[in-house]
């Protein structure tokens, strides 16, 4: 065994892509229409393992709900999780992830969970409906584009683009609207000035 250690010796020039020549059902989990959850409730490290596992084809998803290792509940509902993801129950506390605050997966404890909450979604849902329910008409379907256009691509929430301003210059001289009219006041006005409008 080689006692080799660090980088590799030759990089590779492009990654590896498992299904490289396989045509990808896009209504299947994983593909563009249903694309994987996102990764919540676990430690960083572990998250990097179950990234890795779905970039390079070993990712197998859970079928049904698997039992909690803490509370015995079948509430484990992402795959390579161990412990539920500590949803509040009324009827009995579930002592899981986040009460107990450790990893879903390798439950070892932790500061800070990588994720965020389903309470935090819930909320942050909410409130980008009740957004879209007050918008003008326009700003609703930009919004709703966005949003699922986003959905396609594994994105990260970002702040959305309300204009292409790379053009700005050619269609405008004046950097806002304010500017354009004033220059055209003053076009209007030298023009008078000078005598060109002729009035009947």
């Amino acid at each position: 065994m080689s006692k080799r250690q660090g980088p590799p010796k030759h990089q590779n020039t492009y990654a590896w892509k498992p299904n490289l020549n396989q045509k990808i059902n896009e209504t299947e989990p994983g593909g563009r229409f249903r694309p994987l959850s996102e990764i919540t409730g676990v430690c960083q490290r572990c998250r990097d393992q179950i990234d890795w596992k779905r970039r390079y084809g070993k990712y197998k998803q859970i079928v049904e709900p698997a039992k909690c290792q803490k509370c015995g509940k079948r509430a484990v509902r992402q795959a390579y999780h161990n412990v539920c993801r500590g949803e509040f129950r009324l009827l009995n506390l579930a002592y899981c992830s986040k009460n107990l605050g450790i990893c879903a997966k390798c439950c070892a404890r932790v500061n800070e969970l990588v994720g965020r909450d389903t309470h935090e979604e819930d909320s942050e849902r909410k409130a980008l409906e009740e957004a879209i329910r007050g918008a003008r008409e326009r700003e609703r379907r930009t919004l709703l584009r966005i949003m699922n256009k986003g959905k396609g691509e594994d994105s990260s929430p970002s702040v959305p683009k309300v204009a292409d301003r790379s053009r700005e210059g050619d269609i405008f001289p004046a950097a806002s609207l304010n500017e354009y009219a004033e220059q055209a006041r003053e076009q209007d006005d030298s023009d008078e000035a000078a005598g060109d409008f002729v009035e009947e």
